[in-house]
């Protein structure tokens, strides 16, 4: 099946995500402090060491979400609980850098953005939990009732009859003449 392939393919580009968003930001502090400038009055260190607190806290994220990534392909179940919210999460975020970059990069990083929310997507679509119907047990097993050890056996559901219509569900409304 395409569902393990995408969940590794979306782990790669989630780790090489944050390893290139947490290697920006340094670069962006290293750069910042080395200029020795104030913005507005605020101070350039402070600004320096937001700038790779930041980095490194959005690379751990995109980590998280990639190692969630991992697990997915290596169950080959779905997502569940906090993983499923952290791939929504991740989603969503990729869906605004793309708008974001669309105005301030181009085109081109738009459609790297968009591009790896179609993987994550995907990895959220394929893996779409589907309930069947629920399997009847029979009678005649043990433990499943009228044998030994497993209690009474269940009262057999009464069979429809052919001749009298089934009730309505609500009843009729009433008309004007």
């Amino acid at each position: 099946m395409v569902r393990r392939p995408v969940a590794w393919v979306v782990a790669v580009v989630l780790l090489a995500e944050a390893l290139g968003i947490a290697a920006l930001n340094w670069f962006l502090g290293v750069v910042v402090d080395r200029q020795d400038m104030s913005l507005a009055g605020l101070d350039p260190d402070k600004m320096a060491l937001s700038s790779k607190l930041g980095g490194v806290l959005f690379g751990l994220y995109f980590a998280l979400c990639a190692l969630v990534a991992v697990l997915v392909a290596v169950r080959d179940r779905a997502p569940a609980g906090f993983g499923r919210v952290l791939l929504i999460s991740v989603a969503v975020v990729h869906g605004l850098l793309g708008a974001f970059a669309w105005g301030l990069v181009g085109w081109p990083a738009f459609l790297s953005m968009v591009g790896v929310l179609a993987l994550i997507v995907l990895l959220l679509m394929t893996y779409d939990r589907q309930e069947g119907p629920a399997r009847p047990v029979a009678v005649d097993q043990p433990g499943a009732g009228g044998g030994p050890g497993g209690g009474p056996a269940p009262d057999p559901a009464p069979e429809p009859q052919d001749d009298v219509p089934p009730a309505p569900v609500t009843p009729p409304a009433p008309t004007t003449p």
